[in-house]
């Protein structure tokens, strides 16, 4: 049995836990907070970060790895084209939307979302390179109607997760959807996605974590 390790507000851990409901993989759930210093969890993720698994043969950490590991070990239904090129191209806008676009418009995610501040100087470095990594997705992308072409991959799984956070981020700090601005016809992909049984779930679950944390907060 498989256990993810993470916490339902992460995207990297939704992007996991759709490709485990993709595959129809039974699988449990534990919470856990990014950043703990917990032994357990460094033992697991030496860095902290979620998501982690936790299998017979041991733990793993780091999503794209989990997710290639759960592809290899269920193969069924392939989430990957058989193709070695095309596999290979699939990885590509994976690592294209979680390099160069999430993981840049994270700089923006404290003021954007957490009600924090961050500096003109890093709003501007990061809107010049975005509007640059944005022109580069577009390229990549297909939307025909998945990310990556005719059949629905790994992927979408990675697109589904992040290219929301990215539109977001953007239109609450500059008052403008960057991804729309760029050509990036991100909605219809979104909702098309949204409809399936992986992303009801993990949008429902997500959802109600957002919940919790915020009838948390007021607690306090």
């Amino acid at each position: 049995m498989i256990t993810l390790c993470g916490f339902a507000i992460s995207n990297y851990y939704n992007k996991v836990k759709m490709v485990l409901l993709e595959k129809g993989i039974a699988f449990d759930e534990e919470t856990v907070a990014p950043g703990t210093k917990a032994e357990t969890t460094l033992e697991a993720s030496p860095l902290g970060k979620v998501p982690f698994i936790r299998t017979p043969q041991g733990t793993l950490c780091e999503s794209e790895v989990i997710v290639q590991y759960i592809e290899r070990t269920h193969p069924q239904p392939a989430l990957l084209p058989d193709d070695p090129w095309a596999a290979a191209k699939v990885h590509e806008l994976t690592t294209f939307i979680e390099l160069h676009l999430e993981l840049v418009v994270r700089e923006l995610y404290p003021q954007a979302f957490f009600g924090g501040r961050v500096s003109e100087e890093t709003q501007a470095a990061v809107r010049k390179k975005l509007v640059k990594h944005i022109a580069g997705f577009k390229r990549l992308a297909r939307f025909g109607p998945y990310v990556a072409g005719e059949t629905f991959t790994t992927a979408d799984c990675a697109a589904y997760v992040s290219l929301p956070l990215v539109a977001m981020a953007t239109q609450a700090i500059y008052g403008t959807d960057l991804l729309a601005e760029g050509g990036v016809d991100w909605k219809p992909y979104i909702k098309l996605v949204g409809q399936r049984p992986s992303a009801l779930r993990v949008s429902a679950d997500r959802k109600a974590a957002q919940e919790q944390q915020l009838a948390a907060m007021r607690a306090k």
